[in-house]
């Protein structure tokens, strides 16, 4: 089955140019089956492909639309997530989470994440962060790797494909289209009918086989205005950072309201010190009564 894993739109992402409509009617046209939703710290796309489009153009029954999202955590660049059929999480349109809390939420509720072009932009691509540089192993506790990006260099790419294979991680692929010219010119071959996303998480995990492709997009942004890309790399960097604070009582609460405070860093740090008191406290009791 041949889907395209990375596409934006016009209704989920600021600065998309295409449409939903758009996108699929593309894709089928290239010969793709499906496609992944991954709008940045949004699922408003997948909400308008089920209120106005599921169920209204049955000539689309034979493409599969899947409810994804690219995350923007807080120190480890963008993170593609996908959660199982019917499972809704707000707290994952409240961009902001550490990568390892962002990790320990989507496997608490059933999904899966990888890093999106992991060798790719300062601050955007999870190698290319501090976090990333400073736990080289951290890319052991995502499930699958964006292996091919139409919107990443050849060099990119191949890095990001040998990470994948150090790690024994399936790799998976996608235009990372924001308009109508790079839809489907990145893909992902998985052996396996994918349904619905409970199907696509089964098929990841599993042994089945996954592979990526595509040929690369020469009029992105970075192409367009060369070093001039560098401060909007930086501009991003300060963007997101604002935005993580300001949502910052939004995930607090979204965090109170699915008990998954546990998850949180302060809070296992203050367990592991409690654990520790206790122990402590219990061999000082044993060498007294001794």
């Amino acid at each position: 089955m041949k889907l395209d894993m990375h596409c934006h739109t016009k209704e989920g992402s600021l600065d998309g140019k295409i449409t939903l409509y758009e996108t699929i009617l593309s894709l089928r046209e290239k010969g793709y089956q499906g496609m992944l939703i991954t709008d940045h710290n949004s699922y408003k796309a997948y909400r308008h492909y089920v209120k106005n489009i599921k169920n209204q153009h049955k000539e689309l029954e034979d493409f599969i639309v899947l409810k994804g999202i690219e995350y923007d955590t807080i120190d480890a660049g963008h993170i593609i997530v996908i959660m199982p059929t019917g499972v809704k999480l707000p707290l994952l349109e409240l961009r902001g989470l550490p990568v390892n809390l962002l990790v320990d939420i989507v496997h608490h509720f059933g999904g899966i994440l990888g890093p999106a072009h992991p060798c790719g932009e300062k601050y955007l691509s999870l190698m290319n962060t501090r976090r990333g540089k400073k736990s080289r192993n951290l890319i052991s506790r995502f499930d699958f790797i964006e292996t091919y990006n139409a919107c990443e260099s050849p060099e990119s790419n191949k890095a990001a494909a040998e990470l994948a294979k150090r790690f024994d991680k399936p790799g998976i692929g996608g235009s990372d289209s924001h308009k109508a010219l790079c839809t489907g010119m990145g893909y992902t071959m998985i052996e396996a009918e994918i349904t619905d996303e409970t199907s696509l998480i089964h098929a990841l995990r599993s042994e089945t086989s996954v592979s990526s492709g595509g040929e690369q997009y020469m009029f992105t942004t970075k192409q367009r205005i060369g070093r001039i890309n560098d401060i909007l790399i930086y501009s991003f960097w300060f963007y997101n950072k604002f935005l993580a604070l300001y949502k910052h009582h939004k995930r607090k609460t979204e965090l109170k309201v699915n008990n998954l405070y546990r998850y949180s860093p302060r809070r296992r740090l203050f367990l592991k010190k409690r654990r520790s008191a206790r122990f402590m406290e219990h061999s000082c009791t044993q060498q007294k009564g001794a």
